[in-house]
């Protein structure tokens, strides 16, 4: 009886020891902890100080070597812009929630394994870049960021793809490129408001079909996959960029005349459709040039062009669909209907597609789109700080 009680004490002591060592244990995590950020805030790189005073809405502190965000910046109520890429963050400050006035959030190459739950909170995000973390998956508290219409989560490890991304609905752009995705959601066309999808240096071995009914795309990157058949493209009006290199393939899938393509093959393919539009176009000349030799009057885009003959333009005018062209900005100084036309050529000035290149321009590792051409780079990603857009 006497050695059960003193086996009991005894538990008893090593559990209250157990107790004793843990907290000492949490104390001791605690103080290394405030240690560390009152070092950080000792230790402020050159000029990082004089940022902090400026009021300046942009705060660049990139490649500063942190490994947790100095405690000052959540009292920068002013901020629009917080760039904090290549550090050494593992999460952020809770307080940071407290920008609610920022718009733009870089957090590419650090060490986070986690979305910090005060990203979350920041409701006037429009930009969120996430990318070369540690990262798996995602909170179901992003839902919380409304206004986010750029995500980009790429070379972190995501093997499927997050389907909180559907309570997102106006986000635009999503870069997950360099992932470990092999499949597609079935559903994935209820996220209708995107417009680029970066799905390069995945583990897809097949198209993914639901791509088909994402009719509003405009940018597709399958880049270093192992797709070795794709299907026709032409079902997706929107498209002006499909990207397929390095994926199994010979040649481009069949796509719409105004997207550009690259990939394997693709240079002959391009070149092939520039000559067809060549040859096209100079039949369709050389049909003017015929008529006008035959003595009847051509159409340039809809407009009757004078030879000299202002009644035999009148008479085609008034013989066409019966139409009324009294109008006043047709008449020229003498009254007739339509000038002395003074044989300078017509020039059709062909309205192009408007393209929001705000939404997937990233100096490098991006696109950026012109009108006349479309310029593609994968060097070492860059933000153009200078280029966001202002509110």
């Amino acid at each position: 009886m006497g050695n059960s009680s003193s086996k009991q004490d005894e538990e008893e002591e090593g559990e209250e020891g157990g107790k004793d060592g843990e907290d000492a244990e949490i104390t001791a995590k605690k103080k290394k902890r405030k240690e560390e950020e009152e070092e950080v805030e000792a230790e402020l790189p050159v000029g990082v100080e004089e940022m902090f005073e400026s009021g300046d809405p942009v705060l660049d502190l990139s490649y500063r070597k942190f490994k947790r965000l100095p405690a000052r910046v959540c009292g920068l109520m002013h901020l629009e812009k917080l760039y904090a890429c290549g550090n050494s963050l593992r999460t952020l400050p809770e307080n940071i929630s407290k920008l609610k006035g920022l718009r733009i959030l870089a957090l590419d190459f650090n060490k986070m394994e986690d979305v910090p739950q005060a990203v979350c909170q920041l409701t006037n995000l429009t930009r969120l870049y996430l990318g070369s973390n540690r990262l798996m998956s995602l909170p179901t508290e992003l839902k919380n960021l409304q206004s986010l219409r750029c995500l980009w989560v790429e070379s972190n490890y995501f093997q499927r793809f997050p389907l909180e991304l559907y309570d997102l609905p106006n986000l635009k752009s999503l870069q997950i490129g360099d992932n470990r995705l092999k499949t597609l959601p079935p559903d994935l066309w209820r996220m209708a408001a995107l417009r680029g999808l970066w799905l390069y240096g995945n583990r897809f071995d097949t198209f993914p079909r639901v791509l088909l009914r994402m009719e509003h795309l405009e940018i597709l990157d399958l880049d270093r996959n192992k797709i070795s058949e794709f299907p026709s493209l032409k079902r997706l009006k929107a498209l002006r960029l499909f990207s397929y290199d390095h994926n199994p393939v010979d040649e481009p899938p069949k796509v719409d005349d105004e997207v550009l393509v690259v990939g394997e093959g693709a240079a002959e393919f391009l070149e092939a459709r520039e000559a067809r539009r060549e040859r096209l176009r100079k039949a369709a000349e050389l049909e003017a040039e015929e008529s006008a030799l035959a003595g009847e009057e051509p159409v340039i885009h809809g407009i009757l062009k004078n030879s000299g003959s202002k009644q035999a333009a009148n008479e085609a005018a008034l013989n066409s669909e019966g139409a009324d062209v009294q109008n006043e900005g047709t008449n020229g100084e003498d009254g007739e209907m339509f000038p002395e036309y003074d044989g300078v050529e017509l020039e059709y000035d062909e309205e192009g597609v408007e393209y929001e290149t705000e939404e997937f321009i990233c100096e490098g590792e991006g696109l950026e789109y012109e009108g006349d051409q479309l310029e593609y780079d994968r060097a070492q990603m860059d933000y153009e700080y200078e280029h966001e857009e202002t509110r």
